[in-house]
């Protein structure tokens, strides 16, 4: 059985690289070793899926920084306004939510991956689901595939598209690293991205604030001599095991890189619930709400700052009790509450597994990818799109996009590339 191009792996990466190879003229099959195509695709942005983010071109770069400038070439092809375009041709209407997110307007990640899997047929991909592949055979002018059963596809080029480790569940378990090495690829180490971070904090432990979600916040992980090294704005939630959220979810690469850079089992992380103001405009926002109303308790007066359990866990912080009044309040402490809604510290001691995680950190080496066409400098004939490669965004959007634009690039450049062979 012979093929011009052969993609394995059917996440958004290859199903873009699928489709684009055959609307250039190549015949294309599809592998997957799972029961369906597009598993995370399905389960992305809630099951919205965030198709991709509008933000400009520099901006979007800056939110991938697992080497987010290493696109620049692969957008100059197809870049987000390339992905609306498409998908609105396909009659996937579009809408922007806040930071640039674009969903579909049906809010149905699974119209996206039926829309996609309506152009395989209509471009008569071969598609192989349920195949497990075993092996690639690297050779002068064809490549065979071996699968687990063991029989035998050949073909002139293979995009290996089968994602990193993480959410194994839709099919991500690192399989295609091997391949990669066997064809001379570096694979830079692999870390968890996108990922909650783990605390052994007491109130961690006890569960204290669990399920509290703290909205616009500032969180900053700090390197042990204080230094701030990164910081996110966004909101995070309080788990059983850490914090979770947006924010927390962002600074989650800083905190796995700071723990090995600094050889470390924990680094100091802070919160600070007031980003707009420093932390003597706090005191005075503290004392100015409990002078207008000297004879209320603190815990009504300074009611709604933050929510009613945060505040109530840091005043326990403090020798300020909640019935205490305006007359009564020692400043010192006041200015303590102040420096804990600034800078509240929690150590933490990592985050969860690389398989827990939304994103892969790491993977092949972009040092040996050929970057406006995604090819191998190692193998003729080989190509690699999505989260495989040594790229990774924040979540919103800017890892569908890498997905979609090295998916795009891969398959146009392997279809091109078999005309010459």
């Amino acid at each position: 059985m012979k093929y011009d191009v052969v993609v394995i792996g059917g996440g958004p990466s290859g199903l873009m690289a699928a489709i684009t190879a055959s609307e250039h003229g190549a015949k294309t099959m599809l592998i997957d070793k799972g029961s369906k195509l597009g598993r995370k695709l399905a389960i992305s942005g809630g099951g919205r899926c965030n198709v991709t983010n509008r933000l400009p071109e520099d901006e979007l770069i800056k939110h991938i920084p697992g080497n987010g400038r290493f696109l620049y070439s692969a957008f100059s092809i197809f870049n987000n306004e390339g992905i609306i375009a498409y998908f609105e041709k396909l009659g996937v209407q579009l809408k922007e939510e806040d930071k640039g997110r674009m969903f579909p307007i049906s809010n149905s990640a699974k119209q996206v991956v039926q829309t996609l899997l309506n152009q395989l047929d209509r471009l008569n991909v071969t598609v192989k689901t349920n195949t497990p592949v075993e092996a690639i055979h690297y050779q002068d002018d064809v490549h065979d595939i071996i699968l687990k059963t063991g029989e035998k596809i050949s073909t002139k080029a293979v995009i290996v598209a089968v994602g990193g480790k993480s959410v194994p569940q839709t099919g991500s378990t690192g399989d295609g690293y091997a391949w990669a090495k066997k064809a001379g690829h570096t694979i830079t180490d692999l870390y968890p991205t996108e990922v909650p971070l783990t605390s052994k904090e007491p109130f961690i432990q006890d569960r204290t604030l669990q399920g509290l979600s703290l909205r616009d916040i500032g969180i900053t992980v700090h390197n042990p001599k204080g230094k701030a090294i990164k910081t996110h704005r966004w909101d995070i939630i309080f788990t059983h095991q850490g914090i979770s959220g947006p924010a927390a979810l962002r600074l989650s690469q800083y905190v796995v890189k700071a723990l090995k850079k600094f050889k470390t089992n924990e680094v100091t992380v802070t919160i600070d619930s007031f980003p707009d103001q420093n932390e003597e405009e706090t005191f005075q926002m503290l004392m100015k709400l409990s002078k207008e109303s000297p004879k209320k308790a603190v815990k009504t007066v300074w009611k709604g700052i933050v929510p009613e359990r945060f505040l109530h866990f840091l005043l326990s912080q403090t020798e300020i009790k909640l019935d205490q009044t305006y007359d009564h309040l020692v400043k010192n402490e006041v200015r303590k509450l102040a420096k804990l809604l600034k800078s509240f510290p929690v150590q933490v001691n990592g985050t969860l597994s690389i398989e827990k995680a939304f994103i892969t950190g790491g993977g092949v080496s972009l040092k040996e990818i050929i970057p406006n066409e995604m090819a191998s400098k190692k193998m003729h004939g080989l190509y690699f799109c999505g989260e495989i490669l040594d790229i990774h965004g924040y979540t919103g959007g800017f890892n569908i996009t890498a997905a979609f634009s090295t998916g795009h690039v891969a398959g146009r450049s392997a279809a091109e590339y078999v005309k010459y062979i």
